[in-house]
């Protein structure tokens, strides 16, 4: 029996833990968040972050985790070079339970590089609030790019029908990338940020109406390597906030972004005032948040 232990990031866990949901199973241990039961292996995350692996075939999860195998979504000729007219994407919200879903597709090419790196155009995550929407608009405006935003009323709805947390994602970039191909554009390269595996790509596409015929390749920690996916970060994240803050000025509340104990505090004084509905209305509703809100209104 292998054993392996990682310490992926908040956002790798959280999409383990929405794909694998229906694999949960009861676990005694305190410092653990969840234990999964899978085919041939088992998968404990711990409250520190640690995630543990163990079994006979632990390379499906690894994968899912951007270890091992299964990085790519096609076999790239020209893998790790980034002196080329590339379409990078990227999402951002996927994290959150107030707001929804932004993803972006921008088209960069080699003699863009040298302005964006003036700029200081890097990871959205390593850039604060205040820097991502002083650059934003240069981007948008200067950079091709395809926008989407997923609401969360639009969200709550597909996550109840066909989709899921993953296949939602899929779609959303399969989307982008196709309109911003549509544009006349010709990448020698199309990268997206790694969400998830390359098998579990491939799965979801298929069942999307419009296909993408060029080789894609999901790399970890993109927006690091690729100014075309720093870019999509970027103007994703701003998209993103100002949606949060579109959404709480109409409710006459402020939502905070993440997951945490203040999302939940919002969350129940939001269901005291509106009821069930505001939820529906700026929140992904199949987050532990929503549960954790009402409990907090029973107290």
């Amino acid at each position: 029996m292998e054993s392996m232990t990682l310490t992926p990031t908040k956002e790798q866990i959280l999409d383990f833990v929405q794909t694998y949901r229906s694999s949960l199973a009861q676990s005694k241990n305190p410092h653990m968040d969840y234990f999964f039961r899978l085919e041939g292996a088992t998968v404990s995350i711990y409250k520190s972050g640690k995630v543990l692996l163990q079994g006979n075939d632990l390379t499906p999860y690894l994968a899912f985790f951007g270890q091992g195998a299964g990085k790519a979504a096609s076999a790239s000729p020209v893998a790790g070079r980034a002196d080329l007219a590339m379409i990078g994407t990227d999402e951002v919200g996927n994290g959150s339970y107030f707001g929804g879903l932004a993803v972006v597709a921008s088209f960069v090419t080699p003699d863009q590089q040298d302005w964006l790196q003036k700029l200081g155009v890097g990871d959205s995550k390593t850039l604060d609030d205040r820097k991502i929407q002083q650059l934003a608009p240069l981007l948008e405006e200067n950079i091709q790019h395809q926008a989407l935003l997923l609401s969360p009323k639009k969200y709550n709805e597909v996550i109840a029908s066909r989709y899921n947390a993953v296949s939602v994602k899929v779609a959303l970039h399969n989307q982008a990338i196709y309109l911003l191909l549509n544009k006349g554009i010709q990448p020698k390269r199309i990268v997206i940020d790694a969400f998830t595996t390359a098998k579990n790509y491939q799965k979801y596409v298929k069942a999307e109406k419009n296909q993408v015929t060029q080789a894609i390749d999901l790399e970890e920690k993109a927006e690091g390597k690729y100014l075309a996916v720093a870019v999509s970060s970027i103007i994703a994240r701003n998209l993103f906030l100002q949606n949060l803050e579109d959404l709480g000025k109409e409710l006459g509340f402020n939502l905070p972004s993440g997951a945490g104990a203040k999302s939940n505090q919002v969350a129940a004084r939001l269901i005291q005032t509106y009821g069930m509905k505001a939820l529906d209305y700026c929140a992904k509703l199949h987050f532990k948040n929503t549960e954790k809100a009402k409990k907090l209104l029973e107290r």
